[in-house]
């Protein structure tokens, strides 16, 4: 089968899955969290450094495409942001499903960062694929906070850390973001998961095994364990080469407090 027929297939068959989602989404009033994360066998997400790993296949980066693809928004972490320094594109044959299913051409992009001291020149900042929408405190420079209303719509709080859970009810109620793609990093990912606000996990197992205490994991570097064990339903699982591709679906508690309503990811 050619890749183009497997993203068009792909599109239609998590096209029908994303309409559940935001039948789901509209009663929580918050989009419809997916998560989309690769990590070693060891369970390591990149190196000790932080730095910039490419470890996984062609097969895995077009996975996250497509994942990308069709969510109406797309959440990074500015940590990530800065390591990666990504643009949050599609490639073009799915910005055209993308318009086929009725969306925009590209996903909303999201940046969410606690201190705020995001530069400018990184490449999202100029490449005006869609809007970019950026959730910080008042904790944000004056310089940047000038440099930023330039390229992107600016939430900011008075907290000292932005509140993730008002964030997404405003991504939905004022943006009208029913399915959000979140890719990272791992802490913003454990805040999301401390507060029940992850609703499906896909998962790239990559043949490969780094080590090392400090390198992070799918939860980050903390040491704690999470308020309560997270039970995940497994509902396909696929594999490619020597690469696992896993799609979990989280099953949330009635009600969990956490210890955290915040983005540590700065």
């Amino acid at each position: 089968m050619s890749s183009e027929n497997r993203n068009e297939n792909l599109g239609k068959n998590l096209g029908s899955r994303r309409s559940r989602h935001q039948g789901r989404s509209h009663i929580r009033n918050r989009p419809f969290v997916v998560a989309t994360f690769a990590m070693t066998a060891d369970g390591k997400v990149t190196t000790k450094n932080f730095g910039p790993v490419d470890f996984t296949s062609r097969e895995d980066k077009l996975h996250l495409f497509r994942q990308r693809a069709l969510a109406d928004a797309v959440l990074l972490g500015h940590t990530s942001l800065e390591r990666d320094n990504v643009r949050l594109g599609v490639p073009t044959e799915l910005q055209e499903l993308r318009i086929q299913r009725g969306q925009s051409r590209s996903p909303l992009r999201v940046i969410v960062s606690n201190k705020g001291r995001i530069d400018e020149r990184l490449k999202i900042f100029h490449s005006h694929i869609s809007p970019i929408i950026i959730f910080s405190t008042n904790r944000m420079p004056p310089k940047n906070q000038a440099a930023l209303h330039k390229t992107a719509t600016l939430h900011l709080t008075n907290a000292t850390e932005v509140d993730l859970a008002a964030m997404l009810k405003t991504l939905r109620n004022q943006y009208k973001v029913r399915t959000l793609a979140c890719e990272g990093g791992p802490t913003l990912f454990r805040s999301l998961l401390e507060q029940g606000l992850v609703d499906q996990l896909n998962l790239t197992i990559a043949p490969h095994m780094f080590g090392g205490g400090k390198a992070p994991t799918l939860t980050g570097l903390s040491k704690e364990f999470l308020p309560g064990s997270v039970h995940c339903s497994l509902i396909e699982m696929r594999t490619v080469g020597d690469e696992c591709f896993l799609t979990y679906r989280i099953k949330h508690q009635r009600r969990r407090r956490s210890r955290t309503r915040s983005a540590r990811n700065d």
